[in-house]
């Protein structure tokens, strides 16, 4: 890519919406493009960490694994993220694994380069805190999610989750959630087992509160699903 397109691609990313040219020429100067193949790592659980990601195009899974090689799905990261958050001031190891899902096209900036750009903006610094920001706020609702619910109450939130993120809501209110989460990857997310996710999916299809079309996507109902939850 050449260095316009490269700007106006990073432009479009919230910590860099704000900023003027010059200023986003400085994270071009730093800034590298590389295509990724289905299925290679751009970094494993416990490598050094020096890179942070923002994504072109392409999926990108996020997952962690325990001693016993248990896998746990932390997220998908698509077209207009970035990752890993925690690349921004702190030293150490990546804390999981990066996984490309389908060829994707992605733009490498170094930690220690972008370190003295914000040292340079510190306008910049304030924007990667407000991202992180929500970042936590969604860390923190997860793990509330997994303190005070039970089962049942975390696949409905996960479920809603999802389809605010990567679903597309339809002219008659319920939102389309494409099948690129299996049962075994709904489980990993919020640490339950696939039977579980396979009997739930099904109380709830009984219930109308989700259909499941002939390709496999599914459909929510979010305000039914919600109203599930404020009943129990």
């Amino acid at each position: 890519m050449k260095n316009e397109d490269i700007k106006k691609v990073l432009s479009e990313f919230t910590i860099f919406q704000e900023l003027n040219d010059d200023e986003l020429s400085k994270i071009v100067d730093i800034a590298i493009t590389r295509e990724w193949k289905k299925m290679s790592h751009l970094f494993h659980q416990g490598d050094r960490l020096e890179n942070v990601y923002f994504i072109i195009d392409g999926k990108i899974k996020i997952y962690k694994s325990d001693v016993n090689g248990r896998e746990q799905l932390v997220a998908i990261m698509k077209k207009g993220e970035m990752f890993p958050h925690v690349g921004f001031f702190r030293k150490g190891n990546y804390p999981a694994y990066a996984e490309v899902l389908e060829t994707s096209t992605l733009i490498t900036i170094p930690i220690s380069q972008f370190e003295r750009v914000l040292i340079e903006h510190p306008e910049l610094c304030i924007k990667v805190f407000n991202v992180l920001g929500e970042k936590i706020v969604d860390l923190q609702d997860r793990l509330e999610e997994q303190i005070l619910n039970n089962t049942y109450e975390q696949i409905i939130k996960l479920l809603i989750r999802l389809g605010k993120k990567h679903g597309r809501e339809l002219d008659d209110g319920r939102v389309l959630l494409k099948t690129e989460f299996t049962n075994k990857d709904l489980a990993n997310m919020i640490g339950t087992t696939r039977e579980t996710i396979s009997r739930t999916l099904t109380k709830m299809k009984k219930d109308e509160l989700i259909e499941v079309a002939d390709d496999g996507n599914m459909l929510l109902d979010i305000e039914s699903l919600l109203g599930e939850i404020d009943l129990i």
